[in-house]
């Protein structure tokens, strides 16, 4: 991961997620810097979105405020993380579908201003191989500004009866260049119920 975009090094991390299958939601914590000492939360749950940055647990480093783009950005986020959550494709009545091109399709979720759309690009076996935002919102400029937003998936493992990527990057598209800011791997990859 790369602590701002125009950096040429990587910080290491770990993180555990969760992603529901049953509705828009997912919560992301990471530990990062000396000793781990740095910790971050981004989550979509109950329909609102937070991403925090705190210092030991509890020094607030950074903090998003709520609104309709942070809302829109981690929503765009559960979508182009389907690959991470294949049952979510079935079992998300929230999640609206159209074909948009060979080897592509389109997922549409929210509401009025906080709608959104993502474009899944598909491989030759069907696997989600990639997705991409032309608008999702990037918080680090000021005014926020819609940006075109892709990730890529890779390294395809079969999990039980599941195909998933064990590899992903994450890159921002900006006046036409490609950075990537995010790179991760999957260690561990566990189902449960959240029906509950």
């Amino acid at each position: 991961m790369k602590q701002k975009l125009e950096a040429t090094s990587w910080m290491s991390f770990t993180a555990t997620q969760t992603i529901s299958t049953s509705e828009c939601a997912f919560d992301w914590r990471a530990r990062f810097g000396p000793f781990g000492m740095i910790s971050a939360r981004d989550a979509l749950k109950g329909g609102q979105g937070q991403l925090d940055i705190m210092a030991l647990g509890v020094i607030p480093l950074a903090r998003a405020e709520h609104s309709s783009a942070l809302m829109r950005g981690e929503l765009m986020r559960y979508l182009a993380e389907l690959a991470w959550a294949p049952d979510a494709i079935l079992l998300n009545s929230a999640l609206r579908w159209r074909e948009d091109g060979p080897d592509r399709l389109a997922v549409s979720a929210g509401m009025g201003e906080t709608a959104v759309e993502v474009t899944l690009s598909l491989d030759g076996d069907g696997r989600i191989a990639g997705a991409f935002a032309p608008d999702r919102p990037r918080s680090a400029t000021a005014p926020i500004l819609p940006t075109p937003w892709r990730g890529r998936f890779s390294d395809y493992r079969r999990h039980g009866n599941m195909w998933l990527p064990f590899a992903g990057e994450v890159a921002w598209e900006i006046d036409g260049k490609e950075i990537v800011y995010w790179q991760g791997r999957i260690d561990r990859w566990e189902a449960f119920d959240d029906s509950a």
